[in-house]
Parts: structure tokens; sequence; C-alpha cells
């Protein structure tokens, strides 16, 4: 990334807006000096519509959120044995969600023989009553391995993950601690590992935070992520703004008092600790250059303040973790570093000052997506890497995105562009397009096998598309002064919901549906589920979320969308690890061929889709491929809808859905598919 050149400053008094419920901490650059003073908010017309009150989330204090998980950390025996888990296994209460109506979301980790079990985690939904309603497994597999005692030495895995990171460009490259014996679950298949974290710095100056999984019996690595996430925005100063600070004596301090006692730091240069308290006799801070360092602190301290009430009017949320306690920011982090990230390690957010030291990363988008990395890592957990990384990334978009909106500031107003103001392709051009991902020349519109591979921030790009069509539905238009033009996969229009009611799906998708190792078609499960519960099932908002997620090849429409659709939906038992099974549908009533774009809508449950091969079968025995068997892929389910050309096919016959499981020890079936003819 590269920076931009310097704006002009134009000071503005910035406007608070309040939508319905909740929260988080963010930075964006100040363009001016700024005041003391508490933020206000003026109330704003809900645009939530008719909600279920009693599915949103309520505001819990400090106190009360501590006292709901002590409770479910002593009931956690009894809940073990509930679920059916082993005698080996035990629960540990990470967070807790109550809802309006007494329904109470544990999300929990858990631990086999006293090793932590990653991608373990599970959520479990209780009623009013103490009833359990529904539990949310980031896997199925039954935990089991066949020894806890390692084949390898722990040395061996701790060269492999130090020999990745170096391969990686890694400097002062070393283990942060001795690799620790863990439980992988992750990929559905119970293995014991070690887990090694290396440190040292990224090849761009990034803190390095990588972290390792090697399989403890063969040596193999199983799995890697990084654990300090980052991103770019822009450098576009915020004008005058009012800062909540906090007096000692004769002086100031950057120290938020009204949200959770954020504080913002200067590491002038450093790249460790927190470096200095920002602190002078007077309460205006920078001059809306460079050339003060507190302008950067004053842009960051404005961004956190707008990120925290984001979350708090918007979602109920009171700070990044729920407890009422503020992060920390810290800016002037390295020589001409340009990034900012967002670092669980010390709860805390850092900013670069750009290229030649002349844009600080401290802009209203950048701040909200990277420390909404934080309340993602603190919710759900999504591994950054793969489909649950892109979601990751996309999070912190989505949520980045609704604070630059929530904020209202004139210099920066509301976009779905990331990164807009930095012009980092030389040509003032956004980093990325929520609209249509595909025009930064990396990121994904839509779903397919090999999204997965991707980077994250690329990957993330169909989660970002989905967002962009849920509240602003698909063709051309002018938002805010911004041009958009959102295609759809299926050449179907999409109708949007309103960026409002997207936020409150997607963040109640997150905290209460989402595990570790969610993936593209259960964040289609998840969210709709979510907007089910807030909306009905039979609502334009159900409907919308079906017909975005379609939109970019998640799943199907409600009812195929337009044309003609022929569907079997008797249920076939899938062998384990046996022969092909088919389910038929017969075509009637048309005349030629079939087209250059006949859907496919497949729907099949099964504990382990990566074991699956899918194919179509024409009417004259060709064989269209829709699926691939992957070792790889370890989620729940096959529910997408395939675009075939079978322009060479007569339509009328009898076609066939044959599916075979490749592999043991998982099972399902064809719950239903559909041929849809546009």
């Amino acid at each position: 990334m590269s920076s931009s050149s310097s704006h002009r400053r134009t000071s503005h008094t910035t406007q608070r807006r309040v939508a319905a419920v909740a929260l988080v901490g963010v930075s964006a650059l100040l363009a001016a000096a700024v005041q003391s003073g508490a933020a206000s908010a003026a109330p704003q017309k809900s645009s939530l519509g008719k909600i279920n009150r009693g599915s949103l989330a309520v505001q819990l204090t400090p106190s009360q959120r501590a006292e709901l998980i002590r409770d479910a950390d002593a009931a956690k025996a009894a809940t073990a044995k509930d679920l059916g888990l082993g005698a080996d296994e035990k629960l540990v209460a990470r967070d807790v969600i109550k809802d309006a109506d007494g329904t109470v979301h544990t999300r929990y980790e858990r631990t086999y023989a006293g090793l932590p079990v990653l991608g373990g985690d599970l959520v479990v939904d209780t009623t009013k009553a103490g009833r359990t309603e529904r539990v949310i497994k980031a896997t199925r597999a039954s935990l089991k391995v066949a020894s806890l005692t390692p084949a390898i030495a722990a040395s061996k895995a701790e060269k492999q993950a130090l020999s990745l990171a170096k391969a990686d460009g890694s400097k002062k490259t070393d283990a942060d601690r001795a690799p620790r014996k863990v439980i992988w679950a992750a990929d559905g298949k119970p293995t014991l590992a070690y887990e090694t974290v290396v440190g040292g710095f990224q090849d761009d100056g990034t803190p390095n935070q990588l972290h390792v999984i090697t399989d403890a019996a063969t040596g193999k690595k199983l799995y890697e992520y990084q654990g300090i996430e980052t991103g770019i925005g822009n450098t576009q100063y915020s004008g005058q703004v009012t800062l909540t600070t906090t007096q000692s004596g004769s002086n100031y301090t950057l120290t938020d008092g009204a949200r959770g006692g954020h504080k913002t730091y200067n590491l002038n240069r450093g790249t460790s600790g927190t470096g200095t308290l920002f602190s002078q006799t007077s309460d205006t801070w920078g001059n809306g250059t460079t050339s003060n360092a507190a302008t950067a602190g004053a842009d960051a301290h404005y961004g956190a303040a707008e990120t925290w009430d984001f979350y708090k009017n918007t979602f109920g949320r009171s700070g990044i973790k729920n407890n009422g306690v503020g992060a920390y920011s810290r800016v002037h982090y390295g020589n001409a570093y340009i990034n900012a990230f967002w670092d669980d390690g010390c709860f805390c957010m850092t900013y670069g000052d750009g290229a030649g030291n002349a844009d600080p990363l401290t802009a209203i988008d950048v701040a909200g997506h990277e420390m909404s990395h934080g309340v993602t890592s603190n919710t759900a957990g999504l591994n950054y890497s793969g489909e649950s990384g892109g979601l990751n990334e996309a999070t912190s978009d989505i949520f980045g995105t609704g604070v630059e909106f929530y904020a209202g500031n004139a210099s920066d107003p509301g976009d779905y562009l990331i990164g807009e103001k930095i012009d980092i392709n030389g040509d003032g051009t956004p980093l990325r397009y929520m609209d249509k991902p595909s025009k930064d020349g990396g990121s994904a519109d839509n779903w397919s096998s090999s999204v997965g591979g991707l980077d994250v921030h690329y990957s993330s790009g169909v989660a970002n598309h989905f967002f962009y069509l849920l509240s602003e539905g698909s063709g051309a238009k002018v938002i805010n002064g911004v041009s958009y033009n959102s295609p759809t996969a299926d050449g179907l229009p999409v109708t949007g919901i309103g960026r409002d009611k997207a936020l409150q799906i997607w963040y109640r998708a997150l905290t209460t549906k989402f595990t570790s190792t969610t993936n593209y078609a259960a964040a289609r499960t998840g969210t709709l589920a979510a907007a089910g519960e807030l909306y009905g099932t039979t609502s334009a908002e159900y409907t919308a979320v079906q017909n975005a997620w379609a939109a970019v090849k998640v799943g199907s429409r409600p009812g195929g969308g337009t044309g003609t659709s022929f569907e079997n939906t008797g249920d076939v038992s899938i062998p384990d690890n046996g022969a092909a099974v088919t389910s038929s549908v017969t075509v009637t009533g048309r005349t030629g061929n079939a087209p250059s774009n006949l859907l496919v809508d497949v729907d099949i449950v099964h504990t382990w889709r990566g074991d699956l091969v899918v194919d179509l079968l024409a009417p004259d025995g060709t064989v269209y491929p829709l699926k691939a068997f992957s070792s790889s892929d370890s989620a729940d389910n096959v529910q997408e809808t395939y675009t075939v050309n079978a322009s060479s096919e007569v339509a009328n016959g009898t076609w066939k859905l044959r599916v075979q499981d490749k592999a043991a020890q998982d099972t399902g079936y064809i719950n239903s598919w559909k041929l849809t003819f546009p």
C-alpha cells in the first residue's frame, strides 16, 4: 500500500447518530484541534422496521455479564453431560449474550484431557426457563484421539514453524513460547497436535504472531494462521471534533473516561510497549498536520470513540469485550509503516504513519475495521485462514463501513468503499469495493470452491458483496455522491432492506450463530437464522437474505428465482464411503435444448461435505461435474446453486443428481435438489 498526498483540512462539527442498539472503538484521522467533552448523541428515527425486539441483545452491565458467565461456569459439568460430551471433555464459558426475551447464548471453549481443543468451541442457547433450545458446534466430530503421547518432539514442531515464518519473510523470528500440546479439531478430525506461535516481525514491519499447528504423530503441518489482523484505511481528516479527555492537575491526557478508559499513546517511531500517553497543558490537540504529533493521536482517539458509540448505540454492546473496558490506541508506530493492525495480545489498536511518515492511517473506516477484529475475536473467533478468514475480514469491512456511516462526518461521508482515501493504487481508486469486489483486481465477487485458497482480504469479497446487496440491492445507484453498480451471479435482481437491518442481522449471526470454523455455507445458515429471529421466516428481510446469498452463489433463491423449476424433495441416503446414489427429476413441457445457464440447486445434509463428489447427469448420460472431493473441506452440508452450460442437451427427459461419499466416518443424505430453467 502507499500513502496519499496531504489533504487540505476543513474544520466542522461532527454529528453523532444513534441507530437502535450497540458497540466498538475505532479511530479516524483528525483534521484539526479538538475540545474536551463527552460525546453527544442525537436520537434518530429507527430504520429497523418491524423487528422482533425480543431477539435483540440487551445491554448488560459488566457485573451482569460477569454473573452470567459465573453461572454458566458453575453449571458447566451438568451442561457437558446434557450435551452428551465425553468424560474427558470439559467446558469453559467464554462469552454470553442475553436477549430481551430472556434467551441466553453462552459461548464455550472445550478441553480434552486437560488440553485445549482448537476448533472445539460451541454456542448453547437456553430459554428464559433454562431449557436448552439450540447448540451450534464448530465441529460435530466426537472428540477422541488414539494417544495423548506425541510421537515427535516439540522442538521439531518449533523448527517447522520458524521455517514457515522465515519463508514468509519474517524478521527477528523466534518462538514466543515453547510449543504447547493441543487437540486440533477445526478440520473435523480431532488430532493430537502442537501449536507454535512465532514472533518477530512480518516482511512489512507488522508484528508477527504466526500460529502453526503440527500433527504430533507425523510432524505434518495441519494449519497456520496469522494472529495479527491487518488492514488499510484512508487518511482523510475528520475536521474539528469533540474529544473526551481527562484532566489531572494542570495537564490533560487522551484518556476517555466515558468509554471504558480508552487511552491513546505515542510510540514515537517505536515498535514495542505502549510508548507515552498523550499529555499536555492545553485541551486542544493537534494542528491538522503531521507537524504536530498530537494530530494523529486526536484522530485515533476520535475514531475509537466513534467505534465505541457505534457498537453501543447500534447493538447495545459495551466495549470490544462487552465488559465496559476500553482498549487502547498507539500511533506513530515504526518508521514509514504503511499499515494498521489489531493485536488481541495487547488488546490494542496500532497505526503507522504511512509512506514518508506523511499520512497516518488513522481514518474512520480503518479504525472501525481493525477494532472490529477485536469484536470478532471475542465472539465467534473466526479462524484467520480459508473461508472463515474471509468472513473475519469481511466482518471488519462491514462494521468499519457501519462506523463510517454512523459517524456522519462531512469530511469522510459513509460509503461502501474501503480505503478510498489513501490512493494505494496511485490512481485514486479504493483498496476494496463492496458493490463489486473484483474491481480491485483480486477479490472474489462470488463463492466458488477455490475461494478458501485466496488471501483473506480477497476471499472476503463474497461476504462484502452479500452485505452490499442485502443493504442496497443490485443495479446502478448513487449513494452519498458515490456511484455503484452491483451485479448478481444469476443475473436476477436483489432488493435491499437497508444498511441498518443488514447490520443487525450480521451482528446477531456473528455473536450467536458463528463459530471459529464457520464457512460461507454456514454463514448463510447463520444469517438466515438471525433474520428469522429478528423479522420472521416469512418476512421480506428473510427472503432478501436468501436472495443476496444466492446472488453471490451461496445457496439458492426461494422458489429458484424466476423461470420454471423441477424439484425432487425425497430423501436419499448416501452410503458412507460407498457406492454412488442418484435422485431424479423429469423435465417436461420444454422445447428445444436446455439453457447455457441452467441452475442446479443442491441441498445435501452431511457431516463432512469434503467427502462428497456431486455430478449432474443429463438425460443422455452426459456428466456435468458440480463438486469435487476435498479432504480439507470439513464443513457440514452442501447447500449451493450451480450454473451449468447445458445448451447441447435436450431439455425434456430425466435428469439425475449423482452423489458419492469417497471417504469413511461421515454420513448424510440428499435432502432435495432442483433444476431451474431461467
